[in-house]
């Protein structure tokens, strides 16, 4: 099957996609419709971004790239997809391509990052190496404000609020730590994969 004029362009720009899109994703993936639009909808200039692979008007794959917090000049992709009853016809490497050109010349990014289950070798084939895990959500502690002064989790030396002619109440439990994110603690089934943006595709 030949293909008159395959084009990969932001869903947010074409939001007359955003049913077909999610109904793309269902049907791999299967989830509430609302949450599935909400995600799709979220979609913007800055990340994160869906880009979808059209065929003149038809829609035919979707992708999403989400922002990592400890790795600004990377992005996480996901939700890669292709149409079932087009599947065979090397339209996943043309997305792959079109989307790394995307990232390089659109979002000015230098990597991206992505975890499969069982296509390691479609990935690999273009020019994706295994990675160690990365997280898409930070590691960064959250700041509590109290009135008097900033204290971060963790912290059991919380500062206790003043009280005119009393002493001031025993200080409260240490808060629970949190959880680090760091590769070292992720655990997963899934193959972690990235690639550098630097020169051309090939």
């Amino acid at each position: 099957m030949e293909f008159k004029n395959l084009r990969v362009k932001p869903l947010h720009k074409f939001p007359q996609y955003l049913i077909g899109c999610c109904d793309l994703l269902n049907d791999e993936w299967p989830r509430s419709r609302t949450a599935r639009m909400l995600s799709l909808e979220a979609s913007s200039d800055k990340l994160p971004t869906s880009l979808i692979l059209l065929d003149e008007e038809v829609l035919l794959g979707h992708c999403k790239l989400t922002p990592i917090p400890s790795l600004p000049n990377s992005c996480f992709l996901e939700a890669v997809v292709i149409k079932k009853s087009m599947r065979g016809k090397k339209l996943g490497t043309h997305l792959m391509r079109q989307v790394e050109e995307y990232c390089r010349n659109v979002l000015k990014l230098d990597m991206i990052h992505l975890s499969t289950k069982g296509q390691e070798q479609f990935y690999a084939k273009l020019g994706y190496e295994v990675c160690p895990p990365i997280s898409i959500f930070g590691s960064s502690i959250p700041t509590i404000s109290t009135g008097t002064t900033s204290i971060q989790k963790g912290d059991s030396k919380l500062a206790a609020p003043c009280i005119p002619g009393g002493n001031p109440p025993p200080p409260p439990p240490p808060l629970p730590s949190p959880v680090p994110t760091t590769a070292s603690t992720l655990k997963t089934s899934k193959t972690y994969m990235c690639r550098h943006l630097v020169g051309p595709t090939k």
